[in-house]
């Protein structure tokens, strides 16, 4: 049990906490926002909440306070050049805590600490919007824009042509309907003066196919003669 133990150990050593928190530190001031678990959360809270409260003197002493803890010079000059001058009128509660769930695997609870004055979505509704500042040109923005002005254009090209083919067909279309009547009437016509020629030849195709059997090759059969017998001749004669 821990009994009159107001520090949690998070299941490590001091040293090894001491470095996570500080790591973890310097990522929320340089992100401003963070996601890991409830109980880091809340130990990260209130180990970077204080260093917040040193920032807002910019002095070289308090600035090797914060270093102590921090131990980077990137989230050092974040903090005092940042955070420090939007958190001024704040007389504390730097931060935020939202859960987020539970993680897979080991069902841990998952959570965010952002700092309260850095976000967007939740002061969109209270400041007004403010006007995109235009970054100055370089090569590399040059090109880019170049390009995608290419596409830009190869795009408004392969519409334009897709629009003429469109028009060409539908000018085909309308053409091939309008000849379509002119190619049934003659297709009438000679439909109407073919069907006589037909019906007078059927006749002569009967014809010829009654005659077929008397122009067979085959001969007919002679009926047998009769024998033809001389008179007997008698005594008498």
């Amino acid at each position: 049990m821990r009994h009159n133990r107001s520090v949690k150990s998070l299941g490590r050593k001091s040293g090894h906490r001491k470095a996570m928190l500080s790591n973890m530190a310097s990522s929320l001031i340089l992100h401003k926002r963070i996601e890991t678990t409830l109980p880091k959360a809340k130990a990260l809270r209130v180990y970077v909440e204080p260093l917040i409260t040193k920032s807002k003197e910019d002095t070289t002493h308090s600035r090797r306070i914060v270093f102590s803890y921090l131990k980077q010079k990137e989230a050092v000059a974040e903090l005092f050049r940042v955070v420090a001058p939007k958190v001024a009128d704040r007389p504390g509660g730097y931060t935020r805590i939202i859960k987020n769930g539970f993680r897979l695997g080991d069902a841990a609870d998952m959570a965010y600490i952002e700092l309260v004055d850095f976000n967007e979505t939740a002061l969109a509704g209270d400041e007004p919007v403010k006007e995109a500042v235009k970054k100055p040109s370089t090569r590399r923005s040059r090109s880019r824009r170049s390009s995608t002005k290419s596409v830009e254009k190869k795009v408004e090209e392969s519409v334009e042509s897709t629009e003429v083919s469109e028009e060409t067909s539908e000018k085909a279309s309308e053409e091939a309907t309008a000849k379509a009547p002119k190619a049934t009437k003659t297709a009438t016509k000679t439909a109407s003066k073919a069907a006589p020629k037909t019906a007078t030849k059927a006749p002569a195709k009967k014809a010829t196919s009654k005659a077929a059997p008397k122009s067979t090759g085959k001969v007919a059969a002679k009926a047998p003669a009769k024998k033809v017998t001389a008179p007997r001749k008698t005594g008498n004669a």
